[in-house]
């Protein structure tokens, strides 16, 4: 399909069938259409099907779409020595900064493989994104505290094996996004982090948390470019949505916390304090007067990308997670559960 090439569409009798590929480590893996539940024969008879990230992805009760890779977590657990850990609430301590500067870790190869594994993890969990991102960015020379602190969200992972994303199947298929961004975050290189959640019907279906490649001269600046990377992708999945003939008359709605920036989306009144933003950003502005996008303020206590940009305590780090529909496996939450090692077997 033209929005993603890995995405194909086809038949199998009457039914029309979505189903996506992508490469992995170790091959091929693969999500056949719930719609239908099945490949089709001109796909699977091509290629050998295998699931690398041994992802499960069933239906409860016709209503719940459940994507988790709790034995995946195991693995990763099991194979760097962490099963025995003792798990923690959050992947990084509130505010926690990392910089350069330390005594650097003897391992360097051991760091990059965990950071590895963890990238993979987080396909179906928004809620390590921003923890991973900012660890990755000291692959190369890694330091003692960035290794604890990688130690650190694997014993998350140990306490939330179980947990993945929900998706429900709802009439509503209207697009909802939220953008943030921490202005400065990083203390040697005074670039900000950005992230952005996108939701379909109420479901996430897509997210990012990342380090802007520039720094911003204010907040606004930081909050206008976050707000033009989820506008992008947000144009993506409306595409997307019209290729899979799901598309919705409404106008997706992008959500942002800096008033100045919401203001600056809907008016094209020019701005001295806005001249310095690059004028591809300003993109924004075209596709709100042209009607395809709606943008809005919303407070920050109910900014849900706040979990893309920065650690956060407890009460806010789960509070946001549950709103990123990221919950505890049903079927492990109904038979009581089982322990990690249980589930390694």
């Amino acid at each position: 399909m033209d929005s993603d090439r890995h995405l194909w569409r086809g038949s199998i009798g009457s039914a029309l069938s979505f189903f996506f590929l992508g490469f992995a480590r170790a091959g091929l893996i693969h999500l056949s259409s719930f719609f239908t539940g099945a490949v089709p024969p001109y796909i699977s008879c091509c290629m050998s099907m295998t699931s690398s990230l041994r992802a499960t992805i069933p239906i409860c009760s016709g209503t719940l779409f459940n994507a988790y890779i709790s034995k995946y977590a195991c693995d990763i657990l099991e194979r760097f020595d962490m099963i025995d850990s003792k798990p923690v609430s959050t992947p990084l301590a509130a505010g926690d900064s990392l910089v350069s500067s330390g005594p650097s870790y003897y391992d360097p190869t051991l760091y990059r493989s965990i950071i590895g594994a963890l990238q993979y993890l987080t396909i179906t969990r928004p809620d390590l994104s921003f923890a991973v991102n900012l660890v990755s960015q000291f692959l190369q020379s890694p330091t003692e505290a960035h290794f604890h602190a990688v130690k650190r969200i694997l014993r998350y992972v140990k306490g939330t094996v179980h947990y993945g994303l929900s998706f429900d199947r709802r009439p509503d298929q209207s697009i909802l996004a939220y953008s943030d961004a921490d202005w400065a975050r990083c203390v040697e290189t005074r670039r900000s982090t950005y992230g952005y959640s996108i939701f379909l019907g109420g479901n996430l279906v897509s997210w990012s948390a990342k380090k802007q490649p520039s720094v911003s001269r204010s907040s606004c600046e930081s909050e206008y470019r976050a707000l033009t990377n989820a506008a992008s992708e947000v144009i993506w999945v409306v595409n997307l949505l019209r290729e899979l003939q799901a598309s919705s008359d409404s106008v997706p709605l992008l959500l942002c916390d800096n008033k100045s920036v919401a203001f600056l989306s809907q008016n094209p009144i020019a701005h001295k304090r806005a001249k310095h933003i690059d004028i591809d950003y300003h993109f924004v502005r075209e596709l709100v007067s042209s009607g395809r996008l709606q943008t809005q303020f919303v407070p920050s206590h109910l900014q849900l990308a706040d979990i893309f940009t920065k650690s956060l305590p407890r009460p806010a780090f789960e509070l946001l997670r549950s709103k990123l529909c990221v919950c505890l496996h049903p079927t492990h939450r109904l038979t009581g559960g089982k322990s990690v090692k249980q589930s390694i077997k």
